[in-house]
């Protein structure tokens, strides 16, 4: 369970959401490479390392020499963290490295490109490194803090900034709360000149490089209109040695409602890295995340898919993957969903559970009957359904002659789907 919903927890707005995770929604978000998110920073104006993309060690003398650096950071491109004290299939150590020497580039991307990075984050056999990326390697003065979210307690967009950059945010949100600004943003007026000269004050850019700074805090919040974000992290944000201002790092959050606007970011996904269930089932307008345990649970709604899990464990059993049909479900969508859950061989019993607000329990009875019969289903099969047109629901069920347990509650199916596979 804790690989399929591994996620970066570095904002206020997660830590909400972690804290009241048992009525969120773990979706799958789209995930950016680091790379991805550098080339997105730079076209809208923010300053970053300059960088080279490798895929093979062909190139990477000629590629580190354009660089013109006094010293080249050569990073593993994978989504997860942790990579500095990873270690490769191939037994080399560490996915990330610094070296002075633009020779030394193409020996460390050939251990790297083509070999699996294990790391705390990864799964027990890691995961395939296809690119690298080499860039140049800052001098770090000092690390601070800008994220830019959509924050429901503001109802609109907040940026967060401290001068305690580089460490966990959560951390000075608790210990030194006065060293985190918080300032909302009217979203209809936009950041002024004036709001970003106040956010590089308060992380204690002087001079010129205040007037750096918040040309920095500008082109990140043109970047969040721009691609239609939820959230941009830069941490750190630094000031090196020579007088410069960089984003380092960056984690970026899209608003998976503006698709349709964005179709060049969601397209570069590399999704290699997916559980393909996911995948599939987001073709269907299915959220699928797959677990470790046997009962296949089919529901519609966020907080009933999770009670749901947690009722199948109270009970004995152990949630095979959190399914939600979503309210626009057809009978189509029912079927592709039964599809996923049955081709996972851990999969014993199904257990469907639906309340019928938006949704018609007719039309997901119907999709039930039709993808029992279509793919000859072969576990136990439990229903509770209740809410909108659940007598015509419960006809369709009752007449198909189906072996389906039919619950009387959510308490009922719980316990019905967990003694069914005992």
């Amino acid at each position: 369970m804790a690989s399929a919903i591994r996620r970066n927890f570095g904002s206020l707005l997660l830590r909400k959401l972690r804290n009241t995770f048992k009525t969120q929604v773990p979706v799958r978000k789209l995930n950016l490479l680091e790379y991805q998110s550098k080339v997105l920073l730079e076209k809208h104006g923010v300053t970053v390392q300059k960088f080279r993309i490798l895929d093979s060690a062909a190139t990477a003398l000629e590629a580190s020499k354009s660089l013109g650096a006094k010293e080249y950071v050569i990073k593993a491109q994978i989504l997860a963290g942790g990579r500095g004290k990873g270690t490769f299939d191939n037994g080399f150590k560490g996915g990330v490295h610094l070296t002075k020497d633009p020779n030394a580039v193409g020996p460390l991307v050939e251990q790297m490109v083509g070999h699996k990075l294990i790391t705390k984050q990864t799964p027990a056999d890691g995961i395939l490194v296809r690119k690298v990326m080499v860039a140049e390697s800052v001098d770090i003065l000092r690390e601070t803090y800008l994220c830019i979210l959509m924050d429901r307690e503001y109802n609109g967009p907040l940026i967060l900034a401290s001068p305690d950059g580089g460490v966990d945010i959560e951390e000075v949100a608790e210990k030194t709360p006065e060293r985190l600004l918080k300032l909302p943003v009217d979203i209809m007026q936009g950041l002024t000149r004036d709001m970003a000269l106040q956010v590089a004050e308060f992380l204690n850019f002087k001079g010129e490089l205040k007037e750096k700074c918040a040309n920095e805090v500008e082109g990140v919040w043109k970047m969040f209109l721009g691609v239609d974000a939820t959230q941009i992290e830069i941490n750190p944000l630094i000031e090196t040695h020579q007088g410069a201002v960089v984003a380092v790092d960056a984690k970026i959050q899209f608003d998976d409602n503006a698709i349709f606007r964005q179709k060049e970011i969601f397209e570069s996904e590399d999704t290699s890295e997916c559980d393909p269930r996911e995948l599939d089932a987001a073709q269907h307008n299915l959220t699928f995340i797959g677990m470790d345990g046997n009962i296949g649970c089919l529901v519609n709604g966020a907080g009933l898919a999770m009670a749901t899990m947690d009722i199948i464990q109270l009970h004995g059993g152990t949630p095979a993957n959190f399914l939600d049909l979503g309210g626009g479900v057809n009978e189509e969508g029912v079927y592709q969903a039964f599809r996923i859950l049955t081709g996972d061989k851990a999969v014993r019993g199904i257990l469907v559970n639906v309340f019928g607000g938006i949704v018609d329990c007719a039309t997901v009875a119907n999709g039930i009957v039709n993808a029992f019969k279509n793919i000859n289903l072969k576990v136990p099969l439990t229903v509770r359904l209740e809410g909108n047109n659940v007598k015509e629901a419960m006809r369709i069920l009752a007449e198909s002659g189906l072996p389906i347990q039919i619950a009387a509650d959510f308490e009922d199916a719980a316990a019905k789907a967990v003694a069914a596979i005992q």
